[in-house]
């Protein structure tokens, strides 16, 4: 695959695009990439595009823009991941695997057991972090379409949200719960179009409160096997089941 760049700004065939510092850089340090080079660029708003460099310099890298491709790698799913914050390596691996395995929304959250507390100036930078971890997760997997980052939330807060939400009476949220009886497997099938949320804890998993919230705002606990899994695994294999029972594997 081409090395693909997201550029925030319009793109439109036949003009020359302008990098910014940070994929100058990439491209002319990183990728040690020359002029003539092919590359792709997407810009989230559907769709990627084919060009050359023309101009290859460290701090400002210029492509001229030959064709549109109307091509999108997305699952068949929608797929929302409210995720209790954890260590700053551990979320953005959840992050960027989460992208790369076809989720559409990310909720990040705080519960009673989150280790890691966030606030103020401190939260807004982390928002910026995640939201650049996206980005690079689809220069790196191929989607053209960026995945929502939903601004950080306590799981009290998110749940009365959810509960407000119009929502069909038989559509399936899901709760990651070790003690639960219910598997993936024995659950429908969403509805074309229909979002389904996987709520996961942090390390120290949910209390019994938290718990019987996400019950009353109607989600399913499900249970992955018999064995105990890290917040950083449980995410991960929630979608890709999903995936494998009903999306695109």
């Amino acid at each position: 695959m081409l090395a693909r760049f997201y550029h925030q700004e319009f793109i439109s065939v036949g003009e020359t695009v302008v990098l910014d510092h940070g994929n100058s850089h990439h491209a002319a340090q990183v990728l040690r990439l020359k002029t003539g080079d092919q590359v792709t660029l997407f810009n989230g708003a559907g769709g990627e595009f084919s060009g050359k460099l023309t101009q290859i310099r460290k701090s400002q890298c210029q492509v001229q823009i030959s064709c549109f491709h109307n091509i999108e790698r997305e699952s068949s799913l929608s797929i929302q991941l409210a995720q209790a914050v954890c260590a700053n390596e551990k979320m953005d691996w959840i992050i960027q695997k989460a992208v790369e395995l076809g989720v559409t929304q990310i909720q990040p959250l705080l519960t009673q057991r989150s280790v890691v507390r966030l606030s103020g100036e401190r939260a807004e930078k982390r928002q910026q972090h995640w939201k650049r971890v996206i980005i690079s997760a689809c220069e790196q997997c191929g989607r053209n379409t960026v995945p929502q980052l939903f601004p950080l939330l306590t799981l009290t807060g998110w749940l009365e949200k959810k509960i407000k939400e119009p929502k069909p009476s038989d559509s399936h949220d899901l709760i990651l719960s070790p003690g639960a009886s219910l598997r993936l497997a024995q659950l429908p099938a969403p509805k074309d179009g229909e979002y389904t949320a996987i709520l996961v804890g942090p390390e120290g998993g949910f209390t019994a409160e938290e718990s019987e919230a996400a019950s009353l705002a109607k989600f399913f606990a499900i249970q992955l096997g018999k064995r105990i899994l890290r917040t950083e695994t449980a995410a991960l294999a929630t979608i890709a089941a999903m995936q494998s029972h009903w999306g695109d594997y």
